[in-house]
């Protein structure tokens, strides 16, 4: 697996040391960047959430964002995370927390622009992560976008709170839903 585009283009990223990582490929991690306008991240502040390899984050990275933190449950992936960090040179430009989504969503340090989230296929608690998202204050910027990616079998819903989804694409198996965070309506 190889970073798609930007400064770290064409570097080697370490993969998987768990059975239950499905990395994103390459031809949905350059979709994903292609369709989310460079303005929106650049410079900015990003999260990967079951990151895995890290490599969203390392693409938005790549791709001129500013800071990014990572958030994995498995410690080996942690360390993976670390070493492709490294590998890059973003590791003075991004944080690696151990832990469970759920518990660590209000323990960041938002808002990020852009929040990114491919978890492994048997997650089915998507919308309950989504809402949980919108309901921790500070962690989506007003205007800023989650992507989540999902098995093609799973539908969520089309909003979570202020995080209304403005696209949806298909991918083979996977689909990517884009939610933007906007101002709920009185």
């Amino acid at each position: 697996m190889r970073v798609a585009a930007g400064k770290a283009k064409g570097r080697l990223l370490k993969g998987a040391v768990s059975s239950e990582v499905r990395p994103t490929t390459a031809r949905v991690r350059a979709a994903i960047f292609n369709i989310l306008q460079a303005s929106l991240y650049r410079d900015a502040r990003v999260l990967d959430l079951y990151a895995g390899t890290g490599s969203l984050g390392i693409e938005a990275l790549s791709q001129g964002a500013g800071w990014a933190d990572f958030v994995d449950l498995d410690r080996r992936q942690c360390a993976v995370i670390q070493a492709n960090l490294k590998t890059t040179g973003f590791s003075a430009q991004a944080r690696v927390r151990t832990g469970a989504v759920l518990q660590t969503l209000g323990n960041l340090e938002g808002p990020y622009q852009v929040v990114l989230l491919d978890p492994p296929y048997k997650l089915q608690e998507m919308d309950e992560v989504l809402e949980a998202m919108a309901s921790t204050p500070d962690l989506v910027a007003q205007g800023g976008m989650v992507v989540a990616g999902h098995s093609r079998h799973l539908e969520l819903q089309s909003s979570h709170g202020s995080l209304r989804r403005v696209s949806q694409r298909r991918y083979g198996d996977n689909a990517v839903d884009f939610y933007r965070n906007e101002v709920e309506s009185e």
